[in-house]
């Protein structure tokens, strides 16, 4: 008995199938092709990294502005409330004692630049009672014309009437100093609503 039958048989390897065969341009076609895809699909493969990136990095930038401003509206927020404080000493203490102390020189001031057109003309000082005295030592300017101050019990502290002729000026420091603690406690009132409401 042969082993014939447990080999495998060569016979037919011998028997090679043609090949096409494939032109010199056509090769070279087919090269420039797979040049082509691999070069698009890099291409796009760079193009999508790179919109990632920027993506991210913008991403990145606006936390870190928001993170900036609100840190910003944070310290600007402590520091109004901080000096909150110190306006309300300044509106209730420091300011109306400088207003007092200038104005007689105040009055001085109005009444100079009233009596310019009006040399012939009496200048008359309506103040609050007991004000008199402080103003009267305010003149010591020498006026070419005569100067009568008068008091008035109806008038506030601080507050002036100016007469030259037929000109009249009022002189209110009480209402200034009353619009300035206003526009202090308005603003204070503000910057609480936008701190607490945003």
């Amino acid at each position: 008995m042969t082993i014939a039958h447990l080999l495998e048989d060569f016979g037919n390897a011998g028997k090679v199938e043609p090949v096409a065969l494939v032109s010199d341009e056509l090769l070279e076609e087919q090269k420039l092709v797979s040049f082509e895809n691999g070069y698009t699909a890099g291409w796009d493969d760079s193009v999508g990294a790179h919109e990632r990136e920027n993506s991210k990095i913008s991403a990145t930038l606006a936390n870190s502005l928001e993170d900036m401003s609100f840190t910003f509206h944070e310290a600007q927020n402590q520091l109004i409330e901080s000096l909150d404080p110190m306006f309300k000493v300044l509106t209730s203490a420091i300011l109306p004692d400088a207003m007092a102390a200038s104005f007689g020189h105040h009055i001085v001031d109005q009444l100079t630049d009233m009596a310019k057109g009006q040399t012939d003309q009496p200048l008359v000082i309506t103040v609050a009672a007991g004000e008199a005295g402080g103003v009267r030592a305010a003149l010591n300017q020498n006026f070419s014309i005569e100067v009568k101050v008068r008091e008035d019990g109806e008038l506030a502290p601080g507050q002036a009437y100016l007469r030259v002729g037929g000109l009249e000026r009022e002189i209110n420091s009480g209402a200034l100093l009353d619009s300035i603690r206003e526009s202090v406690d308005a603003f204070s009132f503000q910057v609480k609503e936008d701190a607490q409401y945003g």
